[in-house]
């Protein structure tokens, strides 16, 4: 973790309050380590979520077995910390860290940050897109199959790439051919250029009995905006999908 880290992911903040709270109590509910660490400091401490009290705004950390670490951060005028939650990395500042008591032990307090940044790692989570109303992906081909775009609706989609279906057997599914300049309409986001390479192809047989070709293909050369707007798009997903479950519990 650099210190430069949080200034660069402005694009992957949390600023909703209870969603910050909800993810808090999460990392503490699973016992996630978290790695502390003195801004402009080398060393770092291993800690966990005791508690978090939304009504309060505070949360309370276990406390390192260092003496003097623990004076360091309480000194400190801000800490980083980074841990994960479900495969997906949490970073987050705060400050004004003070000593505390909790269930009769020596702790840390902090007041629950106003925002954090949460990192999808590309080779996990990959988002089913809408069946009902695909996104489409408009792919240039060749001369020889006549140029122009075709589109072809996405299977899903994640930060490292997409799966495309190939209805029709028309693209080139080898392991490591580009197509360049594609376009992805992502619903109420916008468009997002990037070349896509191929990464696997499998032949799949659909509910009507006609074969289908889902090709997964990565992102090359994506540039940071389009990046931040896939990582919007999949965490509009999300939400659509825990609203569902949270409507059927």
């Amino acid at each position: 973790m650099h210190d430069a880290e949080l200034d660069n992911w402005h694009d992957y903040e949390v600023h909703s309050r209870r969603e910050i709270v909800a993810l808090l109590r999460q990392i503490g509910e699973k016992k996630q380590l978290i790695r502390m660490k003195i801004r402009g400091e080398a060393d770092v401490c291993v800690t966990s979520i005791l508690d978090v009290d939304a009504d309060d705004g505070v949360f309370v950390l276990d406390r390192s077995i260092n003496r003097e670490q623990n004076e360091r951060i309480v000194q400190a005028k801000s800490v980083m910390c980074e841990t994960y939650l479900d495969k997906i990395r949490i970073l987050f500042s705060v400050s004004g860290v003070e000593e505390t008591e909790h269930r009769g032990s020596g702790a840390l307090a902090a007041a629950i940050p106003d925002s954090l940044i949460r990192l999808q790692r590309r080779e996990f989570y990959r988002m089913p897109t809408p069946v009902t109303n695909p996104v489409p992906a408009l792919v240039p081909m060749p001369l020889d199959l006549g140029g122009g775009n075709a589109t072809f609706p996405l299977a899903d989609i994640s930060c490292g790439g997409v799966a495309l279906l190939d209805n029709k057997m028309m693209l080139n599914s080898t392991i490591g051919q580009t197509f360049t300049n594609c376009r992805i309409d992502l619903p109420e986001i916008g468009p997002v250029t990037t070349s896509l390479q191929v990464r696997n192809a499998l032949d799949v047989t659909m509910l009507n009995n006609k074969t289908s070709r889902r090709i997964g293909c990565m992102f090359v050369d994506i540039s940071r905006g389009n990046m931040a707007a896939v990582q919007r798009y999949i965490t509009r997903l999300e939400r659509e999908r825990n609203a569902k479950l949270a409507g059927l519990s």
